[in-house]
């Protein structure tokens, strides 16, 4: 057994009194902020990459291609989380927060300066399919380092809503890549869109990087860990197998749910119900507003309630309505559209909010890293990345726009039942 080591400048107590402390908790939320707001900017310019960077052909087999590219990066993303999960385990939460941030600017500003298929032919999607793969690694360690690093530093009563703040800078870029989306689709026309327009979301991370990286570099110093006889990755499997199992299966529902109702709608939007793409732009941006506050709200009500009954109550309420919601987005109209994602903003939020808490108390501190990011990145990595595709599938398959509820029920039920098995932690020591 190893002792894990120790962030000094996490944040703990009354953090928010503390500069440092607060440096650290804005360190810890910001670079999910970058690495979420590239890939939300991507999920919702899929169909301006469709025509981008493969043949004209096909428009379905083009779409498909795309959101297979946005699938493509997160079967990278355990190797990331090995990779960080490492890192983080052995010397320190503070190195690997930095480097995931570095990677993630990287690829996402060379993403705003690729050259499309009309400029270099096939060369341009195998350099799309790189970018992508680096921005899987990078995602597959930053969640987990920032969750962990928030979570271990925070105090038992608010444990929760101080690791959910991982979550709401995830959303937050999310949101920001909409806001960007939204804001370019309705100052471009759509040929400019097309040419030369759907760069600038990619460019303009370069700021966010940026800044990242300039609040972790100043992050305090960390203590030495401990010397281990085997790595993280080994001991993670052979001691912590089934609590692994028991996280992969809570989070198949979040990478489902999330990907499919805030980053695939946007396409669905346009492309079942006829939307332009402004209007889908601004639905889709004001459902995420909605996200990211009751995210941290659930957060902090599973603090004083305990997190799994909390999360019960919202797995609950998908099985039950996300056939009537699904309906609802289908009709077409704007206003009810708008009821559907915000009612699926508030289930998902009462189940995820929670979550990222719950995941850190599941683990032990010795190998939590590593643990945390197998769980998490199979479960949300895997199904999530795979979710936009199979659901264009389904519904080109079935002729049936209901066809991915079906899916996101199912993947609900599997989770509830992972959740039901869960001992609650919460206020507790970890």
């Amino acid at each position: 057994m190893t002792t894990e080591t120790h962030v000094a400048s996490a944040p703990t107590g009354t953090a928010g009194a503390d500069p440092k402390r607060l440096r650290g908790m804005i360190a810890g939320t910001l670079g999910n902020t970058l690495e979420w707001y590239d890939f939300g900017a991507y999920g919702f310019l899929a169909a301006i990459f469709a025509k981008n960077f493969f043949p004209a052909d096909d428009a379905f087999l083009g779409l498909l291609a795309a959101f297979g590219m946005f699938a493509a990066s997160f079967f990278m993303r355990p190797l990331g989380g090995i990779l960080f999960g490492d890192i983080g385990d052995r010397f320190g939460r503070r190195r690997a927060l930095y480097l995931s941030a570095m990677l993630m600017t990287v690829s996402t500003v060379g993403i705003g300066l690729l050259p499309t298929y009309a400029m270099a032919g096939a060369l341009a999607p195998v350099m799309l399919l790189l970018m992508r793969l680096l921005q899987g690694i990078s995602v597959g360690g930053e969640q987990i380092m920032s969750v962990v690093y928030l979570a271990e530093g925070a105090p038992p009563a608010r444990r929760g809503l101080i690791a959910s703040l991982a979550t709401f800078g995830a959303n937050t870029g999310t949101l920001l890549g909409s806001a960007v989306g939204a804001v370019v689709a309705a100052t471009l026309t759509a040929e400019q869109l097309v040419d030369w327009g759907w760069r600038l979301p990619f460019l303009a991370g370069i700021l966010l990087g940026g800044v990242a990286l300039v609040l972790r570099s100043g992050l305090g110093p960390e203590a030495a860990g401990a010397k281990r006889q085997d790595p993280p990755l080994v001991e993670a499997l052979r001691e912590r197998g089934r609590e692994i199992a028991l996280g992969v299966a809570m989070t198949v529902a979040v990478g489902a749910l999330f990907y499919l109702i805030f980053i695939y709608l946007t396409t669905y939007m346009q492309q079942v119900d006829g939307m332009p793409a402004r209007l889908a732009f601004e639905v889709n941006t004001a459902s995420m507003l909605v996200l990211v506050v009751a995210c941290c709200g659930f957060a902090a009500l599973g603090d004083r309630l305990g997190r799994k009954p909390v999360m019960l109550a919202g797995l609950v309420g998908l099985v039950l309505f996300t056939w009537p919601l699904f309906h609802m987005l289908g009709s077409g109209a704007p206003a009810a559209v708008l009821t559907a994602q915000v009612g699926f903003a508030v289930l998902i939020s009462a189940y995820a909010g929670p979550m990222p808490a719950a995941l850190v108390e599941l683990f032990h501190r010795d190998t939590r890293c590593t643990a945390y990011s197998l769980a998490w990145n199979f479960g949300v990595g895997w199904v999530g990345g795979l979710t936009p595709m199979v659901a264009v599938y389904l519904i080109h398959r079935f002729a049936s726009p209901m066809a991915p509820a079906l899916l996101i029920i199912a993947l609900s039920a599997v989770s509830l039942l992972a959740v039901l098995r869960l001992r609650d932690r919460t206020g507790g020591p970890i």
